[in-house]
């Protein structure tokens, strides 16, 4: 998005909710956008919190049947 649009979107704004409302708005989305990058980010480490023990987990399966292969 360039600088056109978003003169344009914020001179809606202006207009749609006044120059009272606009620097609440303006929090208010700031809160939310904080809110829903910070989710983001909790469920991208869960995510690879579960790749990496799932990982393990092969490898531990791996390793237990090489371990059983060597028995007579």
């Amino acid at each position: 998005m360039g600088l056109p649009e978003i003169a344009v979107i914020v001179a809606l704004a202006l207009v749609v909710f006044g120059p009272k409302k606009l620097p609440e708005l303006g929090r208010n989305i700031g809160k939310t956008l904080k809110s829903l990058q910070k989710a983001s980010s909790e469920f991208e480490n869960e995510l690879q919190k579960a790749i990496t023990d799932s990982d393990d987990d092969d490898r531990e399966k791996d390793a237990d049947s090489n371990d059983h292969k060597d028995l007579p």
